[in-house]
């Protein structure tokens, strides 16, 4: 069987001996695993880290530095929005530059990331755009029949919490989440997706098996796996809305997800295969 053939299965199975069912707790990554707001955020911030590294005193060739940008901004995807500016900050001051605060590099990210997605913030609150067509497909569904099982749901974001919040409401999706909504922070130190995960097992006194986490990041499937979760990686190409991403799914995989997905268009199968309901047939086991 071909990769273009597992593709067209509804999941595909990394682990299979990792224990499913009984679930208590479910925490989901906002970006580009429900939220499709700020989809081409790395297109942003790669073309303006390298701009402000190229004009550092002892810049190497573009080349060079595009390849250091690309790889600590995708390391830290995941991750608050911040601590890649801390990354570039300390890069700007190895070749020579001097040292800004990160919030500034932050700021200014921000303000270009809004340039490109005003657009879509403001045919969301006007009612031109369809919440749906800026949301994973088949997240409603899916967030309806998780609900449904009287299972708490926990949403967290590297993106600032205000943001966050913002944008849950302008989808629609914020009374899924009864667990909360989390953020990042100015005082960053005061929140990680860990921290939640923490919080998560610690609140309701939980086993690590009875949590279950959805990302297209590192971080968070790797967060998930920490406490022995189950994870499920997002491998979703956000910008055909349709298929895999292959570079989502290669990281996904080793980040340690449980299972891949390329969107929650098969909501009731992820579900049933979850829970242990009988959803053999169609997956694709690696081990």
């Amino acid at each position: 069987m071909n990769r273009e053939q597992i593709y067209n299965w509804k999941l595909e199975v990394i682990k299979c001996e990792t224990r499913r069912g009984g679930f208590k707790s479910v925490l989901l990554d906002f970006d580009g695993t429900i939220s499709l707001i700020r989809q081409g955020w790395q297109d942003v911030m790669i073309p303006y880290f390298i701009d402000v590294l190229k004009k550092t005193p002892k810049a190497e060739d573009e080349r060079s530095i595009t390849l250091c940008v690309r790889d600590f901004v995708d390391f830290l995807t995941g991750k608050q929005t911040i601590y890649q500016c801390i990354c570039l900050n300390e890069e700007v001051q190895r070749r020579g530059g001097n040292h800004m605060d990160p919030l500034e590099y932050k700021r200014e990210f921000h303000n270009r990331l809004m340039e490109k997605i005003q657009q879509r913030l403001s045919g969301l609150r006007e009612g031109k755009i369809d919440p749906r067509d800026m949301l994973v497909p088949g997240s409603l569904e899916f967030l309806k029949i998780i609900r449904e099982r009287g299972i708490t749901l926990y949403l967290a974001s590297g993106t600032d919490e205000d943001y966050v919040l913002d944008e849950a409401e302008l989808l629609g999706i914020t009374g899924f989440f009864n667990g909360g909504i989390y953020g990042a922070k100015d005082q960053y130190k005061l929140f990680s997706k860990s921290m939640v995960v923490r919080k998560i097992i610690e609140t309701h006194g939980l086993k690590g098996h009875e949590l279950v986490g959805f990302g297209d990041g590192y971080v968070e499937i790797e967060n998930v796996k920490d406490v022995g979760g189950f994870a499920v990686g997002l491998a979703t190409n956000e910008e055909k809305r349709t298929g895999i991403d292959e570079w989502k799914r290669d990281r996904l995989i080793k980040a340690g997800a449980d299972i891949i997905i390329p969107d929650f268009r098969e909501a009731m199968v992820v579900d049933h295969y979850l829970f242990n309901e009988g959803v053999e047939s169609n997956a694709v086991c690696y081990v």
